[in-house]
């Protein structure tokens, strides 16, 4: 299995990859209206898209958006339903990781969904707040230094 991670600001390939699995994991999946899902055009052009592909295959995504200096806010992690359990997700948060760095980016913030909150902590991240819901879904607010 062979995993390449690509990323770009704003629109173009990667952006209409990342979509392509948004799409399937959220709306389809999920049942997260596409509204919700794609929020407002300002965030899709100004967020950093992020796709891991493997063997040349979309497999999983995730954007950050830079709303504050030094601090980037992880959305959208989705990992197509055949590839989930192969670390994928870790990898992609790994890459986003090494990525802020070069970016002067000094902590790390995201909503996880509930189901997933066990997995943001074995990577390091941590809760705070109380839970949310979010599109239906119920969520916790995470964070982490980099």
């Amino acid at each position: 299995m062979t995993i390449e991670i690509k990323h770009q600001v704003g629109l173009g390939k990667v952006h209409d990859d990342a979509l392509k699995i948004r799409k399937a994991v959220f709306v389809a999946e999920q049942g997260v209206s596409l509204v919700d899902e794609i929020d407002t055009p300002s965030n899709e052009e100004s967020a950093r898209h992020f796709v891991a592909y493997v063997d040349g295959t979309l497999a999983a995504t995730a954007r950050a958006l830079e709303e504050e200096p030094g601090v980037w806010h992880i959305q959208r992690v989705a990992t197509l339903y055949p590839l989930r359990g192969k670390g994928l997700g870790a990898n992609l948060i790994a890459f986003i990781e090494n990525t802020a760095t070069n970016y002067d980016i000094h902590t790390l913030y995201l909503g996880a969904q509930i189901q997933a909150k066990g997995f943001y902590e074995r990577l390091g991240f941590s809760a705070y707040g109380d839970e949310f819901l979010d599109a239906g879904i119920w969520h916790v607010h995470m964070k982490k230094s980099c």
